[in-house]
């Protein structure tokens, strides 16, 4: 005869200090616990509200300049610095974690259109409409949390003169040159009073540039006359060109992806390409109802921000079709430039109101130090929201937010619209000869031709 005994060791349920947490043994056989997935739904669906309760993305407003912010550059060596710029040519540097100003840069007569940090993150570069481009000592960070840190502004370390206005600017990731754009792209060199190569292709000016992260001799520029072209420094001639619909107004590759970029472009919607088959955007991103002005990719490569003339901030998932986020206030207006912060926590917006703002890449995110238990708490509420997130509730839940009027109005006739023309091109399909009129791929009907 058997007889079945319950044994347990009493040194799994003895603490070893009195500090430690009571053990408790638990049985998790499914059968034991039926109403195991009951109780998951319900936990992902109070997770789901408050996060919606909790959802605070606003920090705090960084206010100084007197003209409109135009752009903005990271500090890669400071992770709390970020330098702006505005129409007025002042350049500020700001310490995000006081939200103060520590530097001023002047010298600029007119609008500063572009600005990047070097590599080693000592030197700022500048360019603007008064035909100069500016190089300029970036202080160290012992001197910018040192509370004597002062306002009044330092000189430029070299201040190079040319013949047309400069609408952009970008620093290579591992090198000395930087590129401005303008009435071409220049390629300059630190130490050198004139641009060591240009690259020219059409007549049309280049509003924005941007070096690739993996490769420092490869670069990307968006031109007025609607083209995306790609250089390579070690080449004669542009590498490989694609013409759109409408213009781009700025790129941003992905950082952990670098044949990848992505464009934001002049009808609501940005592209995301791969460099090495232009012919077809991989991912169209859409949710904004006017231009989309300015992008930039977080350190993660997972997802990127974009800044627009609708007064609006949105933060995208790299290969997501609609935004994950919005970002409004009622003060803020056009957002003409926006940047992920260097640990990917945080995002900074500048717009036309003159303000710098500082958000929280993700809204219901607890600022300050995490205790172990809380951070567990909530991991474990994320994967039970995800686990259950196709759910109607819970997906309702996640994806709803709040939008102004002029915004959700706009968004509902864009849609009519869009539908309008869907169905005008399906009657005359219909009523048109079998295959004279082929169906055209949305990833491939803003793009007029590619160019090699």
């Amino acid at each position: 005869m058997k007889v079945k005994v319950i044994s347990r060791s009493t040194d799994e349920f003895t603490r070893e200090r009195s500090q430690d947490l009571q053990r408790v043994f638990r049985n998790f056989d499914p059968n034991l616990r039926t109403q195991e997935k009951a109780t998951e739904y319900v936990r992902a669906l109070n997770a789901a509200k408050l996060e919606k309760i909790f959802a605070r993305p606003f920090i705090g407003a960084m206010d100084g300049h007197i003209d409109t912010v135009s752009c903005m550059a990271k500090n890669p060596n400071h992770l709390k610095g970020i330098f702006s710029g505005s129409m007025d040519g002042d350049i500020r540097l700001w310490d995000l974690a006081t939200r103060r100003t520590v530097c001023q840069f002047s010298g600029h007569q007119g609008a500063v259109r572009g600005l990047t940090a070097s590599t080693d993150g000592r030197v700022l570069v500048s360019c603007g409409t008064d035909c100069t481009v500016r190089l300029w000592k970036v202080p160290v960070a012992t001197v910018m949390e040192s509370e004597e840190s002062s306002h009044n502004s330092s000189e430029p370390l070299a201040v190079y003169v040319w013949k047309n206005a400069f609408w952009a600017v970008d620093h290579q990731w591992d090198g000395n040159l930087f590129a401005t754009a303008g009435a071409q792209v220049d390629i300059w060199d630190h130490d050198r009073q004139a641009p060591v190569n240009s690259f020219e292709w059409g007549k049309d000016t280049v509003v924005s540039v941007r070096f690739n992260p993996g490769e420092p001799n490869v670069l990307a520029t968006s031109a007025s006359d609607r083209s995306i072209t790609i250089y390579d420094l070690r080449m004669s001639s542009p590498a490989r060109r694609v013409v759109m619909r409408t213009k781009t107004n700025s790129i941003s590759w992905n950082p952990m992806e670098p044949m990848n970029f992505t464009a934001a472009n002049e009808d609501c919607n940005c592209y995301s390409y791969d460099a090495r088959k232009l012919d077809e955007a991989k991912c169209v991103h859409q949710d904004h109802v006017s231009a989309v002005m300015d992008i930039d990719y977080s350190p993660t490569g997972r997802e990127f921000v974009t800044g627009s003339y609708d007064r609006t901030v949105r933060i995208f998932q790299y290969n997501g079709g609609h935004s994950r986020e919005i970002y409004h206030t009622k003060r803020m207006q056009r957002v003409f430039c926006v940047k992920f912060s260097c640990d990917a926590s945080y995002v900074i917006s500048g717009s036309d109101d003159t303000n710098l703002r500082l958000w929280k890449a993700k809204a219901s995110e607890q600022l300050g130090v995490l205790l172990p238990r809380e951070r567990k708490k909530h991991e474990y509420l994320e994967a039970v929201k995800n686990r259950y997130k196709h759910l109607p509730e819970v997906k309702r839940i996640v994806r709803h937010r709040h939008l102004p009027k002029p915004i959700y109005k706009a968004a509902s006739l864009r849609r009519i619209m869009a539908d309008a023309a869907r169905r005008k091109e399906d009657r005359r399909r219909a009523h048109s000869a079998p295959g004279s009129r082929p169906k055209e791929a949305f990833r491939k009907k803003r793009i007029l031709q590619e160019v090699e």
